[in-house]
Order: C-alpha cells, then sequence, then structure tokens
C-alpha cells in the first residue's frame, strides 16, 4: 500500500494515476477536502497524518519546501511501518535533500528525494522526468515504482544532494527563459511586432536547441574563437533597451548588459560574448 501526503495538483493527479493502475493509496493533505476529494477516485483519506502512512510500504511527498517536508515528517512519523520507504517528490535545497537522506537512515528509514520536471498533466499521464541521487541500492529497488510515475527516471551517481541541485538549475533555465520571454514581448510591443509573428520565428529559430553546444562553449575556454563577440553581443543589448526606453521595464536584458561592460572594461570585448559566464566556472 502506498501513502501519498500533499494533495496539490502535482500529487492528486499522481495519484489519479497510481488509483488508475490499481494501486491501492492512502491520502492525506494540511487542508482535508483536497484529500477526500480524491475518495471519488478510489483513494482512502485521513485525516490523521499517522494513520494515513500507517501500514504503507511507500510513503510519497510532493510539498512545498524542507521547512514543510520535515515538518510533515516528522508528525507522520509515528505512524511509520517497519521498512517504509520515503520517496520525496518536493523541490528542495540540496542542503536539506542531504541531511534528511542521513537522518531518517539513523532512524531505519530509507529517503530517496526524487524531484520531478512534471506539470499536473505529465504526472497524470505518468509522463517527463524524474531525477534521482543517493543511495543506489535504494534507487535500484525503488526505481520500478518511479518508472511508473514517469517518462523517465535519470540516476545521477551517489551524491544525495546532486538530484536537488539538478533540480534547481532546471528551474533557474525555466525562470531565466520566462524573463527573455517577458523582454521578447516588450521588445515585440515596442517595434510592432506580433505575438503572431513570434510564434512564426520560433517555428523554424528555436533558441533551445543552442543550449548544450551553449553550454560546451562556456566551459570549453575558448572564448578568444568568437562565433559572436562581446562588444556586438551588447550593442545589439543596447538597441533592445533604446528600442524599449519608455515601455515596460526589461527584466533580463539590463543586468545582463551591466556584466558584459564589465567584461568589456576589462578588455575582453573581442573575445565571444559567452566569456562573461567565465567567474561562474
Amino acid at each position: 500500500m502506498i501513502a501519498f501526503l500533499g494533495m496539490g495538483h502535482l500529487g492528486a493527479n499522481f495519484v489519479k494515476a497510481m488509483l488508475d493502475k490499481g494501486r491501492k493509496v492512502n491520502v492525506w493533505n494540511r487542508t482535508p477536502a483536497k484529500a477526500t476529494d480524491l475518495e471519488a477516485d478510489g483513494a482512502k483519506a485521513f485525516a490523521n497524518i499517522a494513520d494515513a502512512v500507517n501500514g504503507a510500504t511507500h510513503i510519497h511527498l510532493t510539498l512545498k519546501d524542507d521547512a514543510a517536508v520535515d515538518e510533515v515528517l516528522e508528525q507522520a512519523s509515528a505512524g511509520f511501518s517497519a521498512g517504509a520507504i520515503i520517496l520525496d517528490h518536493t523541490t528542495t535545497s540540496t542542503a536539506g535533500a542531504a541531511k534528511r537522506a542521513e537522518y531518517w537512515k539513523k532512524r531505519g528509514f530509507a529517503y530517496l528525494h526524487a524531484p520531478v520536471f512534471m506539470g499536473p498533466q505529465n504526472a497524470r499521464e505518468s509522463t517527463g522526468s524524474m531525477l534521482v541521487s543517493g543511495d543506489q541500492q535504494l534507487i535500484e529497488e525503488v526505481t520500478p515504482l518511479l518508472a511508473a510515475m514517469t517518462g523517465k527516471v535519470l540516476n545521477f551517481g551517489t551524491d544525495p544532494s546532486k538530484a536537488a541541485g539538478l533540480k534547481l538549475i532546471g528551474n533557474l533555465l525555466l525562470i531565466a527563459m520566462t524573463g527573455g520571454l517577458s523582454d521578447a514581448l516588450s521588445l515585440a510591443g515596442a517595434t510592432g511586432v506580433t505575438v503572431e509573428d513570434m510564434a512564426k520565428l520560433f517555428e523554424t529559430f528555436n533558441p533551445g536547441n543552442t543550449l548544450q553546444a551553449r553550454l560546451k562553449k562556456m566551459t570549453s575556454d575558448t572564448f578568444d574563437q568568437p562565433t559572436w563577440e562581446l562588444n556586438m553581443a551588447r550593442k545589439d543589448a543596447g538597441l533592445m533597451m533604446k528600442e524599449v526606453s519608455g515601455k515596460p521595464p526589461m527584466v533580463i536584458v539590463p543586468p545582463v548588459a551591466a556584466v558584459m561592460d564589465k567584461w568589456i572594461a576589462n578588455g575582453h570585448g573581442h573575445q565571444d560574448w559567452t566569456v562573461i559566464a567565465k567567474d561562474s566556472l
């Protein structure tokens, strides 16, 4: 039997998918109605968290943050059965993930951080990606269960904090992309470009396709072999900001332009513009 704690959009859809596969699932949520709503789908809802996990072989969590995970697990632990495995899908800090793996091991329970790149619909359809790292024997044991929840389980080795770090890196890029699109919409509005025009451009020009090549360029220390000189990139950033001047402020371009200015002032203007990331390496 499975217990699932945290019935937000992601958790609720994970549960519905498990029920569709014939699993027995106990559910709990701080707001009880979100758990009881799932009884119509076949779940068993509990008001008491210790009762919800009693008898469960696997305990899944999708909560808000480190503090919520620690609080909920401590409350639930009164009902843990011997040998229960904790599978935490919450986006947390790296330190928190490592600390919990050690803490619950000392208390006799296996803990695995398994964050996801999945939206609610992915959880419902069992598609997307799940990240794991830590005890490899534990990962081997639970991979069949996790694989049934997602399209792909990615194992990043023995460090119990690495999955948490990679999840944050992925979310960082999503935030940066959204900020970039916000700037692009500001620039489009200032230059008379419609959203339809942008969509047509992105049908053939997909900046995301350059991600792997750009990462390789930035980490190979080949800045003296520019494909786009920093001076030229800064010139284009200036054109963007000038076009948008007086419109809703840009989010991403101005602070990046300030970093470009620093590197140009230090004599790197004729190098590849990705040199601005050199201090991060």
